[in-house]
């Protein structure tokens, strides 16, 4: 492996799958990049109740800045209009965020849910990652990640699930899955 200084080129890393730990990478890269020294914005799509993270962030890593834009989680139902509008007005946001050069790293979490469900197009999304200045490091989460993510991402894991307690009806668990 060959160590790069901090004049590096910047990816877009895909994380997607059925399995459990797809936000759970992100969230390690943002950790390790806090710890060189990087600043972090953790956007969480489809997201709107305070998990543990969003506890543990704001509480101990001010270099991460995480914001919601999602209201609560309709991953069961459709999204309502409410639903649609707090996702767009995330990626507008994003937008500006990709524009003010301020942040080293881009977690765009659950991204590929909104995708999935439509809550802003994979052109529009696209045209707004490829918008990005060299150093900003993007990472992309969730499910169904569309094959125009997969083309252009630079890195992707799919993590699949191969058992999971919930089949045995365990409920989540407050600072394991939530």
């Amino acid at each position: 492996m060959t160590i790069n200084s901090d004049n590096m080129k910047s990816y877009i890393h895909v994380y997607t799958g059925n399995g459990k730990g797809k936000t759970t990478a992100a969230l390690g890269l943002a950790l390790r990049a806090v710890g060189a020294g990087k600043k972090v914005f953790f956007a969480q799509f489809v997201k709107g109740k305070i998990y543990s993270e969003v506890e543990a962030i704001k509480k101990f890593l001010p270099a991460i800045t995480i914001k919601q834009y999602g209201l609560s989680c309709f991953i069961y139902n459709q999204p309502s209009e409410e639903d649609i509008k707090a996702a767009q007005n995330g990626l507008l946001e994003i937008q500006k965020i990709i524009n003010s050069a301020e942040y080293d790293m881009l977690i765009l979490d659950e991204a590929n849910i909104a995708l999935h469900y439509n809550l802003f197009s994979v052109k529009e999304f696209i045209e707004i990652i490829q918008s990005r200045p060299n150093n900003l490091e993007v990472i992309i989460t969730g499910r169904y990640a569309h094959e125009e993510i997969i083309k252009i991402a630079d890195l992707v894991s799919e993590i699949k699930e191969i058992n999971h307690y919930y089949t045995k009806g365990v409920e989540a668990r407050k600072g394991i899955e939530y």
